[in-house]
């Protein structure tokens, strides 16, 4: 069981004391996070019986409808921040601009997150989930450019899922570690130590909605991965929740690849680069998969904006692996 059960606060005393080189400023960013998601998961348990589902009539920075827990979760997020000194900027889904918080002039981090991510899902008690990435600050430069950074500048990234139970996500220079809410202690206590993705999974995640729409490198991969391969344990069987996290999730504890390619809707992607691409790219990465816009690695990428789209694959790195072998040409059959 090794230390299976112990609290967040605990694993990360103890990890910082093993690892005496890694950077003491990330615990306290974790633990703050740590309390952030205390506090939404209990909205979100009683979220039908407090009147915060439903939509608020707006729709956020990248156009999307705006439900009533989108905006209580980001202000709770912003506030478990605001005037503690840990951050010195955030970006976030939910704010058209990224802000400067208060007393966090001299913080040495930057992060961007997505406080609710699955929000169609909250008005049917289905999967939701957050999402975050931290950088180190850049000494000199402006608050954009330090926002503005590739995915593999990243320091911590994370995710958590609000599910059946709450599990907190994250990934660092030393593995991947998740964490489950004990509701009645009211702490997050380690449940799953040195988070390895199999090499090769079983399970496909994707919006089947928009199939017709995909290029043709694409659409035959698709048609490859659910055609009747019992040899080579195909086909593989869909699983879409309509949360990020939650599908991502399933890839990283049994294999597996989640992906959105571009549409004539979406042409450069559904997703944002900043706080779901790279942050979900940074734990797969760290847990031994691979994570891609489809021909390049996400974690390489430079945004320009910070809301910036992108297509994703990620998940098992051979499943990604065949996955860029289709889409990179439409005339591709099953890979060597």
């Amino acid at each position: 069981m090794g230390r299976i059960g112990i609290t967040l606060n605990r694993f990360l005393v103890e990890e910082q004391a093993r690892h005496p080189d890694a950077d003491p400023g990330l615990g306290p960013i974790l633990t703050q996070l740590a309390y952030a998601s205390k506090i939404i998961a209990r909205e979100v348990g009683r979220a039908a019986l407090v009147g915060k589902l439903g939509l608020m009539g707006d729709r956020n920075a990248t156009g999307d409808s705006q439900k009533k827990l989108d905006v209580f979760a980001n202000e709770v997020v912003v506030d478990a921040f605001t005037s503690n000194g840990l951050l010195y900027a955030m970006v976030s889904e939910e704010m058209d601009n990224l802000v400067e918080l208060p007393g966090g002039e001299n913080s040495q981090y930057v992060m961007c997150c997505d406080p609710i991510d699955g929000s169609s899902n909250t008005d049917i008690n289905g999967s939701l989930g957050a999402i975050f990435g931290v950088w180190p600050r850049i000494p000199g430069a402006s608050v954009e450019e330090n926002c503005l950074r590739k995915g593999s500048d990243q320091v911590l990234a994370g995710y958590v899922m609000f599910s059946t139970s709450t599990l907190l996500v994250y990934a660092n220079a030393q593995g991947v570690y998740g964490f489950t809410l004990d509701r009645e202690l009211g702490e997050f206590l380690l449940s799953h130590e040195n988070i390895t993705i199999p090499q090769r999974g079983h399970y496909y995640s994707a919006n089947l909605g928009h199939s017709h729409e995909w290029g043709v490198g694409v659409r035959n991969y698709l048609q490859w991965v659910t055609a009747d391969d019992k040899e080579n344990q195909r086909p593989y069987s869909l699983r879409y929740t309509g949360a990020l996290v939650a599908d991502l999730h399933r890839s990283l504890i049994e294999g597996g690849l989640y992906f959105y390619p571009p549409d004539p809707g979406h042409p450069d992607g559904k997703l944002r680069l900043l706080y779901e691409g790279a942050p979900l790219g940074y734990v797969v990465e760290r847990a031994g998969g691979k994570a891609s816009n489809g021909t390049s690695r996400i974690l390489d990428i430079v945004p320009t904006k910070i809301h910036q789209r992108t297509p994703l694959v990620i998940g098992s790195a051979d499943d990604v692996d065949e996955y860029e072998h289709f889409s990179s040409g439409p005339t591709r059959k099953r890979p060597l």
